[in-house]
């Protein structure tokens, strides 16, 4: 519940920003050049964007996991038995999750390698634009093994496999 009101105010931001954004531009530039005023700098928008950006698509890849929203050729399950489309159900999160745990490991190590720079704007520091790919494929991970072992029910579950 806590990752989707996340990707919400994300989504919600990022929208924002974005008339923010055109505002500054198409406005207020043209507002300040017109009465000779000195020059707003809103190059911050592009970073607030960017931040924002990157964490709504990692959570929201995560999320999509158990919200059953990624895109998959699910024909073949319903020609196998239903016990050997939920064994290939399990083997697909299994291997959703294998690779969470690499994009959070990766991850882990960009936050490392990016943790004494910050962002030319806002001086945020970019460790928190890689710390995206941690959170979610941490959240891949369990949302995938979650699913696999039967732990996390899916929603919108269609019956797998034939007879």
């Amino acid at each position: 519940m806590l990752p989707k009101i996340v990707i919400a105010a994300l989504l919600i931001l990022a929208i924002l920003d974005m008339l923010v954004g055109v505002l500054l531009r198409y406005v207020v530039v043209a507002i300040t050049e017109a009465l000779d005023l000195p020059t707003v700098n809103f190059f911050w928008v592009e970073e607030v964007g960017e931040f924002a950006l990157a964490w709504l698509t990692a959570l929201g890849a995560a999320v999509a996991i158990i919200e059953r929203t990624h895109f998959a050729l699910g024909f073949l399950l319903y020609l196998l038995p239903a016990r050997a489309a939920r064994a290939l159900d399990r083997l697909n999160h299994l291997i959703i999750a294998g690779f969470g745990a690499l994009a959070a490991a990766y991850g882990w190590k960009l936050c490392g390698l990016n943790a004494g720079l910050a962002s030319p704007g806002l001086q945020i520091n970019l460790a928190w634009l890689y710390a995206s790919s941690v959170a979610a494929g941490g959240l891949m991970v369990i949302y995938g093994l979650g699913v696999a072992a039967g732990l996390i029910e899916r929603r919108e579950a269609a019956t797998l496999g034939g007879p």
